[in-house]
């Protein structure tokens, strides 16, 4: 009986411990500082034609965060799944990013692989998204994003 208690124990332990294991990250953290001084130009809008999108800003990464075990809030832009759960989604810092355009630049959006599916049922609800995060960029027809995240949770935004 004693080990069962202490297994239960245990157990109860490990949720809250996986939100310790994992380094609170803030999106101005995924900014390299000489880019926070020095922000890249903003592309420009042709008024000229209503169809012209303009381009993506092109951000750079902060080396030293790749390998990272994170902890990030941000919104979900899906990009695979079914109707119950989304598998692959872009995380991007608040609601309607990737929605209109221009996207956000690509360092602050990350693009999360979540194979266990993550259970998301208003878009425009912020979740808390745990991985390991990578300098390695990803593509979609939607937006670009300088960075990647293999998730191991993801949960609704409290603090």
């Amino acid at each position: 009986m004693k080990l069962l208690h202490t297994l239960l124990g245990l157990a109860l332990l490990a949720g809250p411990a996986l939100a310790d294991d994992y380094q609170l990250t803030d999106w101005n953290d995924l900014i390299p500082l000489e880019e926070q001084l020095n922000p890249p130009p903003f592309p420009e809008v042709d008024h000229d034609d209503e169809f012209a999108i303009p381009g993506q800003p092109v951000g750079k990464v902060v080396p030293a965060l790749n390998g990272k075990k994170i902890r990030l809030p941000g919104f979900v832009v899906p990009l695979e799944g079914d109707s119950e759960r989304v598998t692959q989604f872009f995380l991007v810092p608040y609601f309607g990013a990737c929605i209109h355009v221009p996207p956000p630049p690509t360092n602050q959006i990350v693009y999360v692989n979540y194979p266990k599916g993550a259970k998301v049922d208003d878009l425009w609800d912020a979740v808390w998204v745990a991985g390991t995060l990578s300098t390695v960029s990803a593509s979609n027809d939607i937006a670009d994003a300088a960075y990647s995240l293999e998730g191991v949770s993801v949960e609704p935004y409290d603090l």
